[in-house]
């Protein structure tokens, strides 16, 4: 009896402690917000020029299968979510050479933010990203309230830094503005 009354209350904490977390990131709307940065040794316009090239997102972000670029504005994504294959397309509702690119997904899995480029020196660059996004389902829910999306994220701004770094020089750029739409 004295078990299952513990696990009974183990499980009311355990309850409580996520329903906590699931609130903690919310925006009013009920979506979940991210913010995470990194300093990448490398010039600013080195680093915005690589970032633009979405289509080599694959290489340093695990989850994304595929990344078609419509047209200057437009992408269409392949990812696993929460072992899910899902498709999307999103647009790129500005965009700042070596400042920032925002976009927002149309249609598909919802997201939306924006990634900027600060010049730290001549040789270090901080990229900070900021997305909005709304889980699907229960298990996007729960993963997100663990912090997956959070630490996925990071992971792949460690995996952008130490591929460029690496690399040395950027596969190309576009430089190309989008205004504020």
């Amino acid at each position: 009896m004295l078990n299952r009354v513990v696990t009974v209350a183990a499980l009311a904490v355990g309850g409580m402690m996520l329903s906590k977390q699931m609130k903690k990131n919310r925006t009013q709307n009920g979506d979940s917000s991210i913010i995470e940065a990194i300093e990448v040794n490398a010039p600013v316009r080195t680093v915005y020029n690589q970032f633009t090239q979405f289509e080599d997102f694959p290489q340093f972000m695990k989850s994304v299968k595929e990344i078609r670029q419509l047209d200057d504005k437009r992408l269409h994504w392949k990812a696993n979510v929460a072992g899910e294959d899902k498709e999307w397309d999103a647009e790129i509702t500005e965009q700042i050479p070596d400042k920032r690119i925002a976009w927002r997904s149309i249609g598909g899995v919802h997201n939306a933010g924006v990634v900027t480029f600060h010049k730290i020196s001549d040789n270090v660059t901080r990229v900070t990203l900021q997305m909005d996004y709304k889980p699907d389902g229960v298990l996007e829910t729960i993963g997100d309230a663990l912090g997956a999306v959070r630490m996925e994220t990071r992971a792949n701004l460690t995996n952008f830094k130490e591929m460029l770094e690496k690399r040395g020089a950027e596969t190309g750029g576009w430089r190309g503005k989008i205004d504020q739409h």
